[in-house]
Order: C-alpha cells, then structure tokens, then sequence
C-alpha cells in the first residue's frame, strides 16, 4: 500500500453554513469523509485546491519553502 499523506485537518472544526466548508482545513464534509480512502496522487492533489480555496478565502498565502526554491 502506498503511503498516505498526513491529514490537513488543524483541529478547527467547523463547517460555514454558507460554504459548506471547514473553517479550519477548507475542505467539504465530503472531501473529509473520504481522506482516508483517497489515493496519495488524489491527497496531492486535493491539498493544492485546499491551499488555493484558503488563499482565495483569505488572501493568505503559502510561504515559499527553500525546497519549492530550489525547484525552480
């Protein structure tokens, strides 16, 4: 079995009436209910829409790490 990612849940655990999103990890309840069954390709990619809805939501972005620097 591949390995599985580490959950993006912070322990905020609230779902916006309006979105329907958590408040803490962004994702919907559905996205939440089916972590655990998701491919490691499928958590990739599911945690870079997670980073852009925060970044739309927020307007915080995801600090540049020496790695990402590197690849470029």
């Amino acid at each position: 079995m591949a390995e599985m990612l580490p959950s993006p849940c912070i322990s905020i655990c609230q779902i916006n009436p309006q979105s329907g999103m958590c408040v803490g990890c962004y994702r919907s309840r559905a996205e939440i209910a089916s972590w655990p069954r998701m491919t490691a390709d499928e958590q990739s990619v599911l945690l870079a829409e997670l980073r852009q809805r925060r970044n739309d939501t927020t307007g915080i972005k995801r600090r540049e790490t020496r790695r990402s620097r590197k690849q470029k």
